[in-house]
């Protein structure tokens, strides 16, 4: 009687809008209309779910971008983006607050086994020829997110504030010098007015040295900037494979 009662409320009605009757027109109609699910399409063609196909490559790197997210919230409870307290809040975490040593290992080898499982499904595609219309539009939008990737990885490497961070964003900032247009070293950058105190390295370290400036900028663009740019981009991503048909057949 309950159950009947609060199936057929007005309420319930208004958040479900389909039965639970199993026909395909009812399954298609769950996915179509739940803001979420229609990112993905409504059926999937029998060679999809294979792993020996897919390798479920594209679904690990997307769960492992929800574990990091996830950790990654946990872990700015207990982390300042200064320069006196960045480094021993990473060791308060691993010694003193209560499994912080497991949540920072977490969303550390969580971070590096994204890197690769990207790299993993970009061949996967290619291998496959995924890439080919009507699919090259999202094989663009692949190649985008396995740059903001990188970029999420990179810029997480500083937080730490240790001397392999401070040196590996030393020289990856140092190559931006040499940036086609807004580096002051690069192709036509002297000619359009670049100098060290206005490039784009002296733009993503906030100065002309990699100090407090430089971690608080990391810190924002890793923790809300890039992970924004990404979730919107894999948005995108979802949403073509839908109407690009689906995943492509094997060749």
């Amino acid at each position: 009687m309950l159950r009947y009662v609060t199936v057929n409320s007005q309420a319930w009605k208004s958040v479900f809008r389909h039965t639970f009757a199993d026909t395909p027109k009812n399954r298609m109609l769950k996915i179509v209309s739940n803001v979420f699910m229609h990112l993905h399409p409504a059926k999937v063609k029998r060679h999809a779910p294979q792993l020996k196909f897919t390798w479920c490559m594209g679904g690990i790197s997307f769960f492992l971008f929800l574990v990091l997210t996830g950790t990654g919230v946990l872990l700015m409870f207990y982390y300042r983006p200064t320069v006196h307290d960045a480094y021993w809040d990473i060791k308060d975490l691993e010694y003193q607050v209560p499994f912080g040593a497991i949540l920072r290992n977490l969303h550390r080898w969580s971070a590096h086994l994204m890197v690769i499982t990207v790299w993993f499904h970009m061949f996967r595609v290619f291998a496959t020829g995924s890439y080919k219309p009507p699919r090259e539009f999202n094989w663009c939008v692949g190649v985008v997110l396995l740059v903001l990737t990188l970029l999420l990885s990179f810029t997480g490497y500083l937080l730490t504030w240790d001397q392999l961070g401070f040196w590996a964003v030393t020289v990856g900032t140092n190559m931006a010098r040499s940036t086609p247009l807004l580096g002051h070293e690069g192709p036509f950058g002297e000619q359009l007015g670049m100098t060290a105190h206005n490039d784009i390295r002296f733009a993503l370290l906030g100065g002309s040295l990699v100090g407090g400036n430089a971690l608080l900028r990391a810190y924002v663009w890793h923790c809300i900037g890039l992970p924004l740019i990404i979730s919107v981009f894999m948005m995108v991503h979802f949403w073509r494979i839908r109407k690009d048909g689906g995943i492509s057949g094997p060749l």
